[in-house]
């Protein structure tokens, strides 16, 4: 078969078969009387062999050593291609990331265009002082996109530089919290802290119902971070977590000044203090539990918090009552204290 009925049967150029030919991948078995290339069936065959294993990413080289030795074991071969192939991919993604945060800053000009990679390139540094700095005290007129901060906080180990950016993001405009809400469905738990942990920056009805969806979350932390910020904006959902954390001893001081914010509001404070006293109940036996509850009760407005205190006053267990009377006390002295400056 002549070279040009190969190239139209093979798909193969004219070009590329003498190219072949001349690296000796597959060479001819015969000529014409005129001096034309003239392929048999099992040159045609190799022609195919050597297309598959060039579809496989293999060069022309290593095609050659394999062809050469039908013993040559492919594994470390293939091996080495998936890596190539896996780096080349995580090239071309971060490509596609950094192409999809400059469409979504919608740069007027060139000038923001650059001003945008040279924020990306700060971003991507591996020195948190300088992807800090790049957030905090970006180039001139440089926008910051809340996508692209979105993901930095979603990435970000470093406490420091994340509360940089959450900071921007939270002064970011636009849609800062939908840009980050899907952080909170990630699989991988650092993830949902830290997009908890962005949100609870942002006001508006849209953060809180991402932060009151975030108190079912199996993680305590993200169920934590969600209740604190939701305890500061009068949500009384976030009441059962705030006690679980009392309870647990986990930011337990922090949780009980959000019952105490909670209670604030007449329509929430007897959920409060029933929530407390029934730990106090459940927890009969657990000293360190029940001093806990007790703090959390001194927090809430002395109207409600007198009467849970009493009883208290006389428990059983004589740590938990010395610790009542003693907040009852002061109870009392800033009552006479108020009274005689009025």
């Amino acid at each position: 078969m002549l070279i040009s009925e190969v190239a139209r049967r093979s798909g193969v150029s004219t070009r590329m078969l003498r190219h072949y030919d001349s690296l000796g991948l597959v060479r001819p078995t015969g000529r014409t009387s005129s001096g034309y290339r003239e392929y048999s069936a099992e040159d045609i065959r190799r022609i195919f062999q050597v297309e598959s294993l060039r579809s496989l990413g293999l060069s022309l080289r290593q095609i050659g050593r394999v062809l050469q030795d039908p013993a040559f074991s492919p594994s470390a071969l293939v091996g080495d291609l998936i890596r190539r192939t896996e780096e080349r991919l995580r090239r071309e993604q971060e490509l596609l990331d950094r192409l999809r945060a400059v469409d979504a800053s919608a740069p007027a000009g060139w000038p923001g265009v650059l001003r945008i990679v040279e924020l990306l390139r700060g971003l991507n540094s591996p020195s948190a002082a300088r992807r800090q700095q790049s957030v905090l005290a970006p180039a001139e007129g440089a926008p910051l996109p809340a996508e692209l901060l979105a993901r930095a906080i979603l990435a970000e180990s470093d406490p420091n530089v994340a509360g940089a950016l959450r900071w921007a993001l939270a002064r970011a405009g636009g849609d800062g919290v939908t840009s980050v809400a899907a952080g909170v469905r990630s699989a991988n738990v650092d993830v949902r802290r830290r997009a908890v942990l962005a949100i609870a920056e942002i006001s508006g009805d849209q953060s809180t119902a991402v932060l009151t969806d975030a108190l079912g979350d199996s993680d305590p932390t993200v169920r934590g971070h969600a209740a604190l910020a939701l305890g500061t904006r009068g949500v009384p959902e976030a009441v059962p977590t705030l006690v679980e954390m009392v309870v647990a001893g986990r930011n337990d001081v922090e949780a009980s000044e959000a019952l105490g914010a909670l209670s604030l509001d007449p329509g929430c404070v007897d959920r409060v203090v029933n929530a407390l006293v029934a730990e106090l109940a459940a927890h009969a036996a657990n000293t360190a539990v029940r001093i806990r509850l007790t703090q959390a009760l001194a927090e809430l407005p002395a109207a409600v918090a007198l009467g849970p205190l009493r009883q208290l006053a006389r428990d059983d267990d004589r740590t938990v009552a010395l610790l009542a009377s003693t907040l009852l006390r002061v109870s009392d002295e800033r009552s006479d204290g108020g009274r005689s400056c009025g």
